[in-house]
């Protein structure tokens, strides 16, 4: 029995299904977990099947969270997706289900399920739960509700098949995910649209970038710019690849004071970043990172160690 055929095999042993993911949902994150959960219900309608945590505005068309009591957990399955380790996991109740899996890409820091699956080779946890459809023999349940979630995740983790994650098992899942009849160009314009009341703090970034020469850029979004132009930590942090067609780019950090600490997102062209994150207790993807850190010092720590990153790469 492969791993995809025991993950099967464990959610047909229960008869109410929990699916979790990370704090801060990016569109994998919503696309794994819409997807599963939209799958599971097609081939199991007598299983009562959730998908809870806290909803990203921006991504509220992607789909729609349940919200459960306490009791629901008894005896449950919990299934937490593109989630690396424990502590990012929306909502602290998937520790109390009966049994844990795990299904993520992101290297794995933490092992926290009772079955873990990570493939670092897929370019998203979308792309995962794609192929445990496929290997199981589940293509013939697949509909356009489904093959939507799993393409907007897939688009959203390969920045629109840019990213060097991008692989040709990636093209090839994304165009079988196509023949569903998805509306892939409005999910797209979904995705892409920002309120026009955020427009004005586009501006601001792109008048307020930092870029050195050593092709190291940083972005710091106060507390106060954020009172100006009355956008939310969670909106300005749809800005992050603004400035990603800078000419001589390499490595990127925008920060915004979220309050209790500021969440810094680390992007590269081609330069591993991840390990610096891990320095500052953070982590993600060797490209593509994330922090959170207490203060501007730190900031300043953590944009030195960046700094070197990307003049090491000259």
């Amino acid at each position: 029995m492969n791993i995809f055929e025991q993950i099967i095999s464990k959610i047909e042993a229960f008869d109410t299904i929990i699916i979790h993911r990370h704090v801060r949902p990016d569109p994998d994150a919503f696309g794994s977990q819409f997807g599963l959960k939209r799958f599971l219900q097609a081939k199991y309608p007598d299983k009562n099947i959730y998908a809870v945590g806290d909803m990203e505005p921006s991504l509220a068309f992607m789909g729609t969270l349940d919200d459960i009591n306490d009791e629901t957990y008894q005896d449950a399955l919990v299934i937490v997706c593109d989630t690396a380790n424990s502590p990012r996991v929306d909502d602290d109740r998937f520790a109390n289900g009966q049994t844990l899996i795990k299904i993520d890409h992101h290297p794995p820091v933490d092992q926290y399920g009772d079955i873990n699956y990570v493939d670092t080779e897929a370019s998203s946890t979308s792309e995962i739960i794609f192929n445990m459809i496929e290997a199981t023999e589940g293509l013939s349940l697949m509909n356009a509700s489904i093959a939507s979630a799993l393409y907007l995740g897939i688009v959203g983790d390969t920045g629109r098949f840019l990213f060097n994650n991008t692989s040709p098992r990636t093209m090839a899942v994304a165009s079988e995910l196509l023949k569903f009849n998805i509306e892939h160009t409005a999910l797209l314009n979904q995705l892409g649209e920002k309120d026009p009341h955020l427009m004005p703090f586009q501006g601001y970034v792109l008048q307020n970038f930092n870029l050195e020469e050593s092709g190291f850029c940083y972005v710091k979004i106060t507390h106060d710019v954020l009172t100006q132009f009355n956008v939310s930590a969670s909106e300005a942090s749809l800005f992050v690849n603004t400035i990603a067609d800078l000419k001589g780019l390499k490595v990127w950090v925008f920060a915004v004071d979220e309050g209790e600490d500021i969440r810094c997102r680390i992007r590269s062209k081609g330069v591993v970043i991840n390990d610096v994150a891990a320095d500052f207790g953070g982590g993600g993807h060797p490209n593509a990172s994330g922090v959170s850190i207490d203060n501007w010092d730190a900031f300043e720590q953590l944009a030195d160690k960046l700094r070197a990153k990307a003049q090491m790469s000259a």
